[in-house]
């Protein structure tokens, strides 16, 4: 028995969970995510809780078991509670300005970048080097902020460019004196 696929998942005040056939559809107080999964694994709500089971031993419904009940319980965080990703800006003349819903980058090119969001995802621009992605499907959220990031990858001598909040980027020490 796969430990993640057997926990159960608890659901928060306000979140409706349906589910027919192998099509699950929650609703929060965000937003409302659905999306289908194997035959070979079941999807049922108890009570306050959903629960995953398999439908039979086979290796394709191993396999699926705790990958669904993942999603499902990332489904049911995004509506209740939703997800965002930092980024942060480094460079001297680097900078990000929020334009409406789309984000203005300043990245040392003859031209301002334009990112415009997708459907369900938002910008924010707490500072002039942060931007923050936000949305209820984690995947999208983090996708965005992955195709953000190579507009200018961090780079190993100066640390210029565009990283993850937290990430570490390895510095090169450059040309040996002498």
């Amino acid at each position: 028995m796969s430990r993640i696929g057997k926990m159960p998942i608890p659901l928060p005040a306000g979140v409706e969970v349906d589910v027919e056939g192998n099509v699950v559809t929650i609703k929060g107080k965000l937003g409302q995510l659905s999306q289908s999964f194997q035959p070979e694994v079941a999807v049922a709500r108890v009570g306050d809780e959903v629960i995953v089971t398999r439908v039979d031993d086979s290796r394709v419904a191993r396999s699926f078991h705790g990958l669904t009940r993942t999603l499902i319980s990332n489904m049911i965080v995004g509506v209740s509670e939703g997800y965002s990703r930092n980024l942060e800006i480094v460079g001297v003349g680097y900078r990000a300005t929020l334009k409406g819903k789309d984000i203005e980058l300043a990245l040392g090119y003859s031209h301002p970048v334009i990112v415009t969001p997708e459907e369900g995802i938002e910008f924010e621009v707490p500072q002039p080097t942060r931007i923050t992605v936000k949305g209820i499907d984690k995947q999208r959220v983090g996708q965005v902020a992955a195709d953000i990031r190579p507009w200018r990858k961090p780079e190993p001598y100066k640390g210029k460019g565009i990283r993850y909040e937290g990430e570490h980027v390895r510095r090169k020490m450059g040309k040996a004196a002498g």
